[in-house]
């Protein structure tokens, strides 16, 4: 889970104040201490804490929040809105407005995942039905252009390059193929270094000058912590950046970085990387992010994974199956498969509100129950699949060899099949009576 950490310090210190009915000012510097020790932990800048930590003790010291009948409450309101306010109080989407084509450079430094997530970005251009390509600048380190190409070709979209010509007129010719060729979002891939150099500087400032982007967005690696807002600064002093991409937030980030680098440098995360799928790049909600982090869910990314992953006519497909009880184990398979692809359960589970780390660590989430699911319906015949009550002793032989599972995940898979094909008789067959599924018990499954 993103911040896992930080989220279960915070959520613990905070559940303290939540507990008491009243209030003093020495339970407020208790958990503003713990809160302070939590931040510190998680590498965020020691300035950015000071002045967090200072905000909300002035703001819970209020006669609002003393006064109130649930202060513990109110702490946590605050808390809420100060962390929300230190990432940037509210999502910053791209400025691609004007003529076409538009410019978005892509800088950092070598092994940020700058390449990796300029395909992310043109997958998740695409998809907004624009018509980008990408651009290979990066002619120094071996097999960039080999790589761009390869994560080109996975996204569906063209890569301009020009081999080890300059980069810089290369920025310059692939706006003009962009505008002659009617691409309108050209993404350059510029060249990392492994360490800030002059050179480097100097080559990103020209570019900058012949290509004119709408957007400079700098690609820093989540798990550096403080370094990754070191790095921010310095590219925002020499290039004015319009926005961070923070990749790895799906790793064991500490968080340091997300809430620093908006109040140190003063521009905003724009996307996070959570995956190594072209599609795993988001955007940005401070307040989402905020929520998480505290434990209170998050519900509009959970739908919005959701509405990514489900494609409507299936939906009225499977509505109409469960109406009619055609519901079969492909099915089954395919509504998993549909799951399994929004991402890490422990993360889908942790967007719902009310469901917080120390829920989190006392369900059992093991990914191996789907495969083993997996085996068992790919080891059956179609009609075993569209059928399975006649699925008897040789056939479980039979289905368990080809699979290598063992025969009890079987019958647990079949006794679980058969108690969700008669839940969805009763829902379909409801007609506002609460009465006909009296006594019924959702089935347990390993998800």
């Amino acid at each position: 889970m993103v911040f896992e950490g930080l989220a279960d310090r915070l959520q613990q210190s905070l559940g303290k104040l939540t507990g008491k009915g009243k209030l003093t000012e020495k339970d407020i510097d208790n958990a503003m201490r713990e809160i302070r020790l939590s931040l510190l932990e998680a590498d965020v800048n020691y300035k950015v804490v000071k002045n967090f930590v200072k905000r909300i003790k002035e703001r819970s010291l209020g006669e609002d929040v003393m006064k109130s009948l649930t202060p513990g409450q109110m702490v946590v309101k605050i808390v809420n809105e100060e962390l929300t306010d230190l990432m940037g109080k509210e999502n910053s989407k791209l400025d691609l407005r004007g003529s076409t084509p538009h410019v978005v450079m892509m800088v950092g430094l070598q092994g940020s995942g700058k390449t990796t997530h300029s395909g992310k970005l043109v997958y998740k251009l695409k998809k907004e039905n624009r018509n980008p390509m990408l651009a290979a600048l990066d002619i120094y380190r071996p097999a960039a252009i080999d790589q761009l190409k390869v994560v080109g070709k996975n996204a569906g979209v063209f890569v301009f390059e020009e081999g080890k010509k300059d980069p810089v007129e290369i920025a310059k010719n692939a706006k003009d193929y962009a505008r002659i060729n009617n691409y309108d979002t050209v993404i350059l891939d510029t060249a990392g270094r492994l360490q800030i150099d002059t050179d480097l500087m100097d080559e990103l400032k020209k570019i900058k000058e012949v290509s004119k982007p709408d957007e400079i967005l700098l690609v820093v690696d989540a798990m550096t912590g403080q370094e990754a807002v070191n790095v921010a600064k310095i590219f925002d002093e020499y290039l004015d950046i319009t926005g961070v991409i923070l990749t790895k937030l799906d790793g064991d980030a500490r968080g340091g970085a997300a809430l620093s680098i908006r109040e140190v440098v003063g521009k905003p995360i724009k996307f996070v990387g959570v995956g190594e799928k072209l599609e795993d790049l988001e955007a940005f909600y401070p307040d989402r992010m905020a929520n998480r982090i505290l434990g209170m869910g998050d519900v509009l990314s959970l739908i919005e994974k959701a509405q990514n992953q489900i494609d409507l006519e299936s939906a009225k497909e499977l509505e109409e199956k469960m109406r009619n009880q055609s519901f079969t184990l492909d099915d089954f398979m395919a509504q998993i498969n549909q799951i399994r692809n929004m991402g890490p359960l422990e993360d889908l589970l942790a967007m719902i509100p009310g469901v917080n780390n120390k829920m989190l660590k006392n369900i059992n989430v093991d990914d191996r129950a789907f495969v083993k699911i997996e085996a068992l319906i790919n080891s059956m015949t179609k009609q075993e699949r569209e059928k399975p009550e006649i699925i008897g002793k040789s056939r479980k032989e039979r289905i368990t060899k080809g699979s290598g599972v063992d025969v009890k995940e079987l019958n647990k898979l079949l006794k679980q099949f058969k108690e969700l094909k008669k839940m969805m008789k009763q829902v379909s067959n409801m007609k506002g009576q609460a009465k006909r599924t009296r006594g019924f018990r959702m089935p347990k499954f390993p998800f």
